[in-house]
């Protein structure tokens, strides 16, 4: 009796478990939880489940005349290629993914992306800024800017509202770093600056002597960084240990806490251009970051939310769809139109957003709104 009681027992747990997968969406994260850029996959994460939380407690997704929780699942890649790839191949070998938000960096998201074209499963990069990577294919998307237009904001920061007279540009050695340090070469001269060195770096420096005395010696009195918070903020306490007077400009990763509990007084005048910031008095976005908050114990950075827009702008086109089909899905990723906490969002032909910057800068310890 009891052997049978185990059986039945197993069986209706297998039933159950067949019913509650059959009202489920999944949905992929793909990014470094572990390792130095971990904070940004914890922050896709987070804001993930956050999102989907939101829905799950109206309803969840409405496809159709079927409604589905959405459950997020997450996948560590290490900012390596080779997990990377790892990852795509598990993604697309579960049909009950419906969405991969990931992955964070551009050279990883360019190595996974074509898996996930080749199988038909929606991508949505928020942060990857690399020209080429849209380009990959029609379920390719980014809800971040290309890295050419985020830093033509950098630009407009460096020559026009900081005054810098001669600029330069500090990249890490990747592709992306490659990719962004150019771009910032390119838009300093775009908007009349005087662009005079660039030095590049490895993503693991922590002594750059030789590159504040070439900057110095080139009378550079405003840099770009094309690096993370771990690239900036070491910088900027070697340069104020080197009693070097530049002022510094970031991309959009640099809006971060660790910025500032690394760099400490280094950090004073850091600008940077966001598509969401944190301090933004309107009442939505207060709320929204009160939640995260309360959470988490941190307010959200830009590309946190950009993630958690992500978020709602694949749920909102599975329930366009009205049907579980991934064609039918990417079609409406199209037709996007998304009032975000990161701004109004659409998608061009080629899966690109459009996004509108905020310029911060680091004034009294903290993040606030620039002011020139």
């Amino acid at each position: 009796m009891k052997k049978l009681f185990a059986i039945l027992l197993t069986l209706c747990l297998i039933l159950s478990s067949a019913a509650f997968a059959e009202g489920t969406i999944k949905i992929a994260v793909a990014a470094p939880m572990t390792g130095d850029n971990a904070e940004y996959g914890i922050g896709f994460s987070n804001a993930a489940k956050l999102m989907a939380d939101e829905w799950n407690a109206k309803g969840g997704v409405k496809v159709g005349d079927e409604a589905y929780q959405i459950e997020i699942v997450d996948f560590d890649d290490k900012s390596d290629s080779d997990e990377a790839q790892i990852i795509a191949d598990t993604i697309v070998s579960d049909p009950d993914i419906w969405g991969v938000i990931g992955h964070f960096a551009s050279g990883i998201c360019m190595v996974a992306a074509p898996t996930y074209q080749e199988y038909e499963y929606v991508n949505i990069s928020p942060t990857s800024s690399h020209a080429d990577y849209s380009s990959i294919g029609d379920y390719i998307f980014r809800n971040n800017t290309v890295i050419v237009v985020e830093t033509r904001t950098g630009a407009e920061i460096a020559v026009n509202d900081l005054g810098g007279k001669n600029i330069g540009v500090l990249s890490i050695d990747t592709e992306w770093g490659q990719s962004a340090g150019k771009a910032m070469e390119d838009n300093i001269a775009a908007v009349g600056g005087n662009f005079v060195l660039r030095q590049e770096v490895s993503t693991d420096a922590v002594d750059f002597a030789t590159e504040i005395a070439n900057f110095k010696a080139a009378d550079v009195d405003v840099i770009m960084v094309a690096g993370m918070y771990g690239t900036l903020a070491p910088f900027a306490v070697a340069c104020k240990n080197s009693d070097y007077d530049v002022r510094l400009v970031g991309c959009s990763n640099a809006y971060t806490d660790n910025l500032i509990s690394i760099a400490g007084d280094a950090a004073e005048g850091i600008c940077a251009p966001v598509s969401f910031f944190a301090g933004n008095p309107d009442e939505k976005i207060q709320e929204y970051v009160k939640a995260y908050t309360d959470r988490y114990g941190t307010a959200p950075s830009a590309l946190t939310t950009q993630a958690y827009d992500s978020v709602g702008i694949l749920l909102e086109a599975i329930e366009r769809a009205g049907k579980l089909d991934r064609e039918a899905i990417k079609n409406e990723m199209y037709n996007t139109e998304y009032e975000g906490m990161s701004g109004y969002t659409t998608f061009d032909e080629i899966g690109d957003a459009q996004k509108v910057f905020t310029k911060i800068m680091v004034k009294d310890g903290a993040f606030q709104v620039a002011e020139f």
